[in-house]
Parts: structure tokens; sequence; C-alpha cells
């Protein structure tokens, strides 16, 4: 079928040519049962509850083949990440009215992936979508029913393909590969029985059209690509990067993804470019390290053996040292900006616009476990980053374990020591949220709400922190580095409440939390006059950028507050950062409600109106202590987990809000029935009410 005949002289093939390879596809049909889901910026780079899979190209006789594995750690996880693909793609878009009307009618870009497991469950081939994710949601979406959710339909997806079968050796002999296509066969055999059955009748019935209307959708199957001679790309990166050379071009020129996701591929797909030209006095071999790191299909534990050097740690913290490292070397610097301008269509690119490239990348490996944060920290990469000028000239990291050992070479003028304590600190400071992209609200604002004493740019302050002659801000950026946590949040950050309610068990460990320092004490940890650490606020910080500036703008603040002359700090006060900004210590704390169910007697209608109404007081009392507790949880699940699903459906928002409305003016009429409009008004104006 794949030979020139007279009737088709090119074959059924179709080659398109790519950045460094010639791809061949052709169009066909096929069944929903048989497409799974790919690997796709657009959700590769969300924040998400269930990790992507290692993806690592496949080679034969060294020459790329048109296959792709996916490496998932059981079979649990593959089904995991599908709920979550589907649910997130539906939650943001469906295409299912579209569908219900005309089918899928652009064809669907798939390729074949090899599905590997850690566990040592048996591998399977199959075909997975790489554009077009949003149909393919959409088609199961019409097929699960006008009524389902996304989550139902999601399901509906990950029932259908796997059914019951496991990685658990069959009694009956059968390979894991056999059992799934008798799961797929099955369920295609109920469908199409269940179609004639629809059909049967003097007038179709909707479930008929929605079979009909998903059954097989079409498609555009890669089968081949070809290297072009003369690039440096490695054998088993050509098929990926020509698979996503044809999706970046739609949704980077296009139809576009968010910030994040583009950001990710422009970087990418430039560093490819770099690889692909040759022209960087680089050896191949470490661009391909450096590749391999920023797509994430090297993890940081790796990092020794890739680097060939067993002092350098294997932290998440310095996969991203080394990547600002190898990504700002003068050599390839220059050039990683003028092509990610070119695949962005720009005029320029500046050092921040480079920066906000990066950020993405750089939170790979923390990005669930701080997610709350995320948005910030990207707000942070995209006013500089870690980027000072230093950081940008030649140097060399030092590699350690205790990143308190470079604050004495650091001063001494070893440019490596400081520009270390630059990148790990400041990747630290910006991935905690405690160091943001200023607004004009932070200025003198309180420090517990995330105040400063002058606003600067995210990359002006570290690289103040970082100068040879400030130790305050080296020891502020060595600490935060060596506290540093890729699993967790601080408890100190200035973001979620949840932390302020938080119940510590005694065998998690040590808190992690960020500390103020103080340079007169032994452990450079300021503490209060219990000996308790000082938490480190984004006050603090700037503050141990520029102290003399702090101390001007504190000084002219405060004689703005009051006409008397206002204070100068302390010399204590200069070197820890200062007292500006201060709260109640216990401003925002929240009772912790107990748990008060409704009664269980119910007196009828017989029993006294006292007591009924005791009764009923006793049942909205409790319901609503419940409410609160429930709404507590569902907070603390969202502090935990991924983006998607979420712990409450866009759609329930408005039902729970509109009956909270509702009850709210239920309970408001009942106190003007009671009360009576002047007591009502008393109440509202903040009267007592005394009887």
């Amino acid at each position: 079928m794949l030979q020139p005949t007279a009737q088709e002289p090119g074959g059924l093939l179709l080659e398109e040519n790519v950045e460094g390879a010639t791809l061949r596809t052709f169009n066909t049909r096929v069944w929903l049962s048989e497409l799974l889901p790919g690997i796709q910026p657009r959700t590769g780079m969300e924040v998400m509850g269930v990790p992507d899979p290692q993806v690592v190209g496949t080679t034969e006789g060294g020459e790329p083949c048109a296959v792709v594995r996916y490496r998932y750690k059981d079979l649990q996880h593959l089904k995991d990440h599908i709920r979550q693909t589907v649910h997130s793609t539906l939650a943001l878009n469906s295409y299912a009215v579209s569908i219900l009307g005309r089918k899928v009618t652009r064809p669907l870009i798939t390729h074949p992936v090899e599905f590997a497991f850690e566990d040592g469950t048996e591998s399977f081939h199959a075909l997975v979508v790489r554009d077009g994710i949003t149909r393919l949601a959409s088609a199961w979406s019409v097929l699960a029913g006008p009524d389902a959710e996304a989550e139902d339909a999601a399901d509906l997806m990950v029932e259908s393909l796997f059914g019951k079968a496991s990685g658990v050796p069959a009694a009956d002999g059968r390979s894991f590969v056999e059992r799934l296509a008798t799961t797929r066969e099955n369920w295609r055999r109920a469908l199409t029985h269940e179609f004639h059955g629809a059909m049967a009748g003097e007038r179709p019935s909707d479930r008929g059209v929605h079979i009909a209307q998903t059954y097989v959708v079409p498609a555009q199957v890669a089968v081949g690509a070809e290297g072009h001679p003369g690039h440096l790309l490695a054998p088993e990166d050509v098929f990926d990067d020509a698979m996503r050379s044809i999706l970046a071009s739609v949704h980077v020129e296009f139809k576009a993804w968010d910030s994040a996701a583009q950001n990710v591929e422009v970087a990418t797909r430039a560093l490819k470019r770099i690889i692909q030209l040759g022209d960087v006095p680089v050896a191949k071999e470490s661009l391909q390290v450096v590749y391999g790191l920023a797509v994430g299909r090297t993890v940081p534990e790796d990092l020794p053996r890739e680097y060939g050097d067993d002092r350098l740690p294997g932290t998440a913290l310095w996969r991203g040292i080394q990547l600002i490292h190898a990504l700002t070397r003068p050599e390839l610097y220059e050039r990683l900006k003028e092509q990610a301008k070119t695949i962005k269509g720009g005029s320029r690119m500046s050092a921040k616009g480079f920066a906000e490239l990066l950020g993405p990348i750089i939170d790979l490996p923390w990005r669930n476990a701080k997610k709350t944060v995320s948005k910030q920290a990207r707000n942070a990469w995209s006013n500089g980053g870690v980027l000072t000028r230093e950081v940008l000239k030649e140097w060399e990291p030092v590699f350690t374990d205790d990143f308190t050992s470079l604050v004495e070479p650091a001063l001494a003028g070893d440019a490596g020591a400081r520009c270390t304590l630059a990148v790990s600190g400041g990747i630290a400071l910006i991935a905690d949220k405690l160091l943001t992209r200023n607004v004009g609200s932070s200025l003198m604002a309180p420090k517990e709400k995330g105040g400063v004493p002058f606003r600067s740019d995210v990359h002006l302050v570290i690289e103040d922190l970082s100068a040879q002659d400030n130790e305050l801000g080296l020891w502020t950026l060595a600490l935060t580095a060596n506290r540093f946590r890729a699993d967790a949040l601080p408890e100190n950050v200035q973001s979620v409440r949840q932390f302020v309610r938080r119940d510590r068990k005694e065998d998690e460990g040590p808190a992690y939390v960020h500390t103020k320092v103080d340079l007169e004490q032994p452990d450079k940890v300021a503490r209060d006059e219990n000996g308790v650490p000082l938490p480190l606020c984004e006050w603090d910080v700037v503050w141990a950028s520029d102290q003399e500036r702090a101390r001007v703008a504190y000084a002219e603040h405060l004689a703005r507050q009051s006409p008397a002359p206002a204070p100068a700090p302390t010399a204590k006060e200069d070197l820890v950062g200062g007292v500006g900004g201060e709260s109640p210590d216990n401003e925002g704390t929240l009772p912790v409600p107990k748990p008060w169910g409704p009664s269980s007697s119910d007196p009828g209608d017989g029993a006294p109106s006292s007591r009924r109404a005791a009764e009923y007081r006793r049942t909205l009392r409790g319901s609503l202590s419940n409410a609160r507790i429930a709404l507590d949880g569902l907070t603390a699940i969202d502090g935990m987990a991924g983006s998607w699903p979420p712990v409450v459906e866009l759609a329930e928002f408005s039902d729970l809000r509109q009956s909270l409305l509702e009850l709210q003016t239920d309970l408001e009429n009942l106190r003007r029935n009671v009360h009576g409009e002047a007591a009502t008004a008393e109440v509202d104006a903040g009267g007592d009410d005394e009887g």
C-alpha cells in the first residue's frame, strides 16, 4: 500500500520537512478505542497532581524510529495520568456540541508509543494523540452522555480501554497485551450491539447518534522520520523533535498555548536549533546533557553520572544551578536569544525576556509541591529571575552540599562562589515566594503580608544580595539555599492560610522554615527573646540587599506617618532587617471549629416551641460548623493535590454560592422578624444588643 502506483505515484505517504528531519505520515480513520492522549506542552507544563512519564526516543541500527517510549511507574500511574489529562482538558474546553453535529472533522496528529513500566509490567504499543487532545477528550465526553461531567468522561475512557486488565500474569496464560486487545474488542462489540438497538426503532435514539459520531475519528499517523544529514541532534531525539516542531508551529504562532507552555517550547526548540546548527564551540555531548535536563528526561539524581563528577550533588536545586550556568554561557546565551526571538517572531529579546523562558523549565522538579506559589514565582522570573550581570559573565559553579561554606570565599572575591550563591539562593527565594515581582501595594505593607521597604526588580535584589561586600546578603542566600526543599513549601511562605492552622505530626521531623539572619550569632540565625528562630520574610530579603537604601526609605516612611521626627533604626534593626511593617502577633489566626452535628432527636409538633427552637438552633449551628470543617478539608486537600482534577468543579461553585446567599438572606430575614428593623440597624452599626 505504501509503494508508488500508477494511481498514486507518490504512494500513500505524505512527507513534511521540519527542522532537521523529514516526517512521513499517512491519513486514515482510527477506532476511538485505539487512541490514548499523549504528552503535550499545554498539559505537560501545567501544575498537575500526577507527574508526566519519562519520555525517551528509540533507535534501530543507530537510526531514529518513529516510536517514542513513555516510561510510567506502574499501570495505575498510566491510568491516573490519562484521567488527569482528559479531565483537565475538558475543564478548559470542549467540542462536544460540534462533534455531535459534524463528527471530528480535522485529523488528530498521532504516532506510535511504547508504554513501559518501572515495576516490570509488560510493555505494550498504542497510538497516542499529540495534537487534538481536546477533540479526543470531547469525543469521549459525547460518548459518556449529555449529563456526564468531565470526570465521568475520563473514567469512561480508562474503563473502556483497560477494563479489569492488570499487569499480574493471567491464569489462562494470555499476555497483558492480549488481554488489553480483548478488552477493547469486547467494548467495541458491546457498543456496536447498543448502536443497532438504538437504531432499530422508527426513530433513531440520541444514544445511537452519540455512538455514530464518535466510533471512529480521522487521524494523521506518523510512521517515519529521517534526520537531515549534517545536523547534530541525537538519533533518539529526531522523531520526537519533529513532532514537537509541528505542534509548536501551530500553538506558538497561531492557536497559542498559555505563556508557560509557550516559554518551555520556545526555550527547548531554541536549544535544539543550536544543537542542529552545530556552530557553537560546545561539545555535542554537553549540549545533549543540557537538553535532557531541560526537558526532564534526565532526573536530578543522575547529575553526578551525566557530568562525570561525584562532587556534584544530585539534587533538584543543583539541576537548576547547572541549567542556569549552561544556558547563560556567553558562547550560548546570545545564540539562544537569537533563536528564541526568531521562533517567537519578535524584534528583540532582553535578559528579562530570556529569564521568563527559563522559569517553567527550572521549576519542573517542584512544580506540583509548590503549585500554590507557581504563578508568583514565574512572575518573578519574568522580572529578571536570577540573571544578574555577574551570572551572565564567565564563572564556574562551586560544587558543595553546604552553601554556607561559600560565604567566606565569596567575601574574598571568588566569582564562582558568589554566582553559585546568587543562583542557588535566588532560585530558592523565588520558588518559596520570599522574593517576588514587587508591586506598588507591597511598598511599606506589613512584613507578614509580603511588604517590602523599597521596590526593585528581582534580579537587582539578587545582584545586591550577592555583592562581595554584602555579608548579610550572602548569608541570607546561603542559609536559604541550604534549607531549600523540592517536596514542600516552607511554613513561613507568604501565601496560603492553611499553614496558620496546620497541625504538625511528631514523625514529620523539623519544620521547613527559612530563618532571618543575625550576623552576631554563631550560627547566623536571628532569634527572639525566647530563643526561637525568627522566620524570614520578603521584607528581610529586600532589606538585606541594600541596607542603606532600606534605612533611608523606612525613615522617610516613618516621617510621613508622623509629624514627630522618626527615630533612627538601631544597629540591631539594621542588621536583621528592620522593624517596619510589623503587625499584631495574633492577626490572621482563626479559632479551630469543633465538630458539632445536629441533634439526633427531632421534637414533634407537640413539643414546646422553646424546645423546638433550641433544637433547630443547635442543628443550624452544628451544620455551619460542619460546613466550616468540610471547607477547611477541601482547602487542605487543594494545598497538597495538583491542579487537576480540582477539589471542586467550577460549575459546583455557582450552586454552592447560591445556596450560601439564600441561607444568608433567610437568616437576615429571621433576624428582622425576631428583633425588628431598629435592632437590626443597631447590630449592623456595631452596637450592643441588650434585649
